[in-house]
């Protein structure tokens, strides 16, 4: 019988159990035995496996189950740790779930930590407890399904845990915590992070700071809240774990030819390009989704992230906003990167930039010898999502940008220059104050037309350097210059001050190393109101 793809599958032992196509990740395990790392967090964007590989640790580790059957002819039993299979009281909880109200995320927290305790209750109840601690475990049973109860009451709930577990297996424990940071997130974007973060705080804290009935932990999430140190760091930046999250070149080529695929550069244009460490990425959510449609499109959104990035943007000092316009115009850039802690948490530049790798929406490609990052979008799937990211930092709507571009691709001048008129009656006057303010609102018309133009800003062409130039891809495109005029009298001629962008290409010879069909565009602006020359040369 055929396997079955496990879009959405997160559980280690379904996911075996049912027939589901399986890439072998188990070697994670090995490699966190030879580590040894008292407490590691993983930071990887959305959809990237997190919690299937820290379901499949659980199931490999957790002493109250069987898994040799689904671990039967994976690479970890054919290492030195096989024996470590079901040896060691294990906690696991995901907080996937907590969304929304401060109420929700606290109901969630305090479930996922009563389903622990309910988990070993039989071991619990034939503990020999002293007095203090039969009585510390009755209030904290109390305290957990009393819905009333804040975080406060339980914050050291499953420090507790893992000190009667460690006295009746004799054993320490192994902690496993995937999507650590989302209760962190969801309070931050609901505005409610002051009233929760001490209680989460104090919570991981107690039970991975100096807990010596610890093996070791692992945390999984999208970034580090820097609250909760002592932990190492694992970011997409470092070799550490690089190849278990995402599918590799190979993994990528037999999971596609199973399912009778191709891998071929219109597949790896669209879902590869992630660089975790060294190891070389396709999106694996994507893939599963292609594999199960037969059909090229974008399939992973970022919700929670998009949210974060955005609200981060619109905190931004001037020097983001300089990067950011740099990297939309040259396709990369060239930065300061810290991945280690959260922006809300330290709002400047090189932590924001971190988001956006760490959440899936830039990749590292190289670093240079000044210690900074050379950074890219990774491919034309998340060139999809960037553009929602660009159009929220201009301030307009993704469907008037996409309009404006579509009018370019059908050389409708009369329909381009509607939306563009649409396009500037929305932001205040005052965003609008100099040419620089019109020219990055057409460098996002770079990320709509990637496929069919070649952007060039503010380079030297003909006499003189252009403002933007669009250099078509393809025969069927014509390419497009244009000049931007810009008056703060509002007794200008626009129509003349349009003419006079328009005579300054041709005096300055901008279009000619343009080949084929080319159409020269002038714009005469006063804040909102806009005037256009637009003229063909075959």
């Amino acid at each position: 019988m055929n396997k079955a793809i496990p879009i959405g599958i997160v559980d280690y032992r379904e996911l075996i159990q049912n027939n589901y196509y399986f890439i072998d990740k188990s070697l994670m395990i090995k490699d966190f035995l030879n580590y040894r790392s008292k407490v590691t967090l993983i930071t990887r964007p959305r959809r990237f496996g997190k919690t299937l590989n820290m379901s499949m640790m659980a199931e490999f580790f957790d002493i109250k189950k069987d898994s040799k059957d689904i671990f039967k002819n994976t690479n970890i039993m054919k290492t030195e740790y096989a024996s470590y299979i079901n040896q060691y009281p294990t906690i696991f909880i995901t907080f996937k779930d907590a969304n929304n109200t401060k109420e929700n995320i606290i109901s969630c927290i305090k479930k996922q930590i009563l389903d622990l305790y309910d988990y070993y209750v039989t071991e619990l109840n034939s503990l020999n407890m002293n007095e203090f601690d039969v009585h510390h475990y009755k209030n904290i049973q109390r305290e957990l399904h009393d819905k009333t109860t804040s975080l406060s009451k339980i914050t050291d709930a499953l420090s507790f845990l893992t000190r009667l577990l460690h006295n009746y297996y004799n054993k320490n424990v192994i902690v496993l915590i995937d999507d650590y940071d989302k209760p962190f997130i969801k309070a931050h974007i609901n505005d409610f992070y002051k009233d929760i973060c001490a209680d989460l705080n104090s919570i991981l804290s107690t039970l991975l700071k100096d807990n010596h009935h610890l093996y070791f932990a692992v945390l999984s999430g999208i970034h580090k809240v820097d609250k909760v140190n002592n932990l190492i760091t694992c970011t997409m930046a470092d070799d550490q774990y690089s190849q278990y999250f995402g599918f590799t070149k190979d993994e990528t080529k037999q999971l596609l030819e199973y399912f009778s695929l191709e891998l071929n550069d219109e597949v790896k244009n669209m879902y590869d390009g992630y660089h975790i460490g060294n190891s070389e990425v396709y999106n694996p959510w994507s893939i599963l989704n292609y594999a199960s449609n037969h059909k090229l499109k974008a399939y992973w959104v970022n919700t929670s992230a998009n949210t974060m990035i955005v609200n981060a943007m619109k905190d931004a000092d001037i020097s983001f906003n300089d990067e950011f316009e740099s990297l939309i115009e040259n396709g990369y850039l060239e930065t300061n990167v810290n991945m280690e802690t959260s922006f809300y948490e330290q709002s400047e530049t090189d932590t924001l930039w971190g988001l956006f790798i760490n959440a899936g929406y830039l990749t590292i490609t190289d670093e240079n010898e000044y210690d900074e990052y050379r950074i890219e979008i990774p491919n034309n799937e998340v060139v999809k999502e960037f553009k929602s990211l660009v159009a929220s930092y201009l301030k307009v709507s993704s469907r008037l940008l996409s309009k404006l571009a579509n009018s370019l691709l059908k050389e409708k001048p009369n329909e381009f220059l509607k939306a563009y008129q649409d396009i500037l009656l929305i932001p205040s006057y005052y965003d609008y104050e100099s040419e620089n303010s019109y020219h990055m609102l057409f460098l996002s018309l770079c990320l709509y037309l990637q496929g069919t133009h070649e952007p060039l800003s503010n380079r030297e062409m003909g006499y003189g350097r252009t403002d933007i130039v669009l250099q078509s891809k393809a025969p069927r495109y014509p390419s497009y210059v244009f000049e931007f005029k810009y008056s703060k009298d509002e007794k200008d001629n626009l129509d003349k001050l349009a003419d006079d962008a328009y005579q300054q290409i041709i005096r300055e010879k901008y279009d000619a190393p343009l080949e084929g069909r080319t159409i020269l565009v002038g714009f005469g602006h006063h804040l909102k109101k806009v005037a256009m020359k637009w003229i063909v040369r075959e």
